[in-house]
């Protein structure tokens, strides 16, 4: 992988901490930063290095969005013809994609934000796991104060993380959700009264989460995604076939038995993949 511009990316006791490092720019998000993220997220999926990622900023803000010069270069939107019109479906795929790998990926993502979470910083939080926040943070689905729809995942995740009317209320004014609300609304699962609070939790999140059985944790996000988005009934089925793929009384014996100990249980890592598309096979 090239080096990163846009993040910084450490492991650290199966604990991968990407962070968002462009505070000068209130870390937007430019074509770099989407080259980059894609790139770091496919890494961490083919790797057995992490078994949960935590994503934090720099700087005031937690990310501002898209930068603003994105569409002034080589990338442009096209509305004069319907091949153009045709062109941003395909532009707004690639990048609904990667955002999409934040969810599918195999290992749990926890999310640290500071400051302000502003338009694709929303589309990107919302794909999360979990949201962690600062009191200061806030949360705005910026693009109908600049005229657009927002269209790289916020509106179609926002509905099954809180209240339908708070997200049209949101998604119709631009209006500023802000951290008390956004907790009490359940968007993020706790509040800290500075970032270092709030990366202390975030990490020590992930510390429990990188204890347990990995092969346990990848079913029971792979079970949560898919009651999700299914009837009860459809993913009870799923559900038996996946613990009938996954079982293993070697891990639940290792688990009670380092309950009883009080230590940290041993499990192996998740396989490591290779793709037929990559060199050297």
């Amino acid at each position: 992988m090239n080096p990163l511009t846009c993040f910084s990316l450490t492991t650290t006791d199966h604990i991968a901490h990407l962070v968002l490092s462009r505070p000068e720019v209130m870390n937007t998000m430019n074509p770099a930063f989407w080259r980059e993220l894609d790139a770091v997220l496919t890494q961490l999926h083919k790797s057995a290095d992490a078994r949960v990622l935590v994503i934090s900023s720099t700087g005031k803000h937690f990310s501002a969005g898209m930068a603003l010069d994105t569409f002034a270069g080589s990338i442009t939107l096209d509305d004069q013809s319907a091949e153009g019109r045709a062109a941003i479906f395909d532009l707004l795929a690639g990048m609904q994609a990667t955002f999409t790998q934040l969810e599918t990926l195999r290992i749990p993502v926890i999310a640290a934000i500071q400051g302000g979470c502003i338009g694709g910083a929303v589309d990107m939080v919302t794909a999360c796991c979990l949201r962690y926040a600062t009191a200061d943070a806030f949360f705005c689905i910026q693009e109908i104060n600049i005229g657009m729809v927002a269209d790289v995942g916020t509106l179609q995740r926002l509905p099954k993380l809180i209240p339908l009317a708070v997200v049209k209320e949101l998604a119709y004014t631009g209006r500023k959700l802000g951290a008390a609300r956004a907790l009490a609304c359940g968007l993020v699962n706790e509040v800290f009264d500075t970032p270092e609070a709030l990366l202390a939790g975030a990490l020590q999140c992930a510390k429990e989460i990188a204890a347990k059985p990995p092969v346990a944790i990848w079913g029971t996000k792979q079970a949560v995604h898919y009651a999700r988005d299914h009837s009860v009934d459809e993913a009870l089925k799923q559900m038996g076939w996946l613990q009938g793929i996954i079982w293993s009384n070697q891990h639940v014996r290792e688990s009670m038995q380092a309950m009883k100990e009080k230590r940290t249980g041993r499990f192996p890592d998740l396989a490591t993949l290779q793709y037929f598309n990559e060199k050297g096979l």
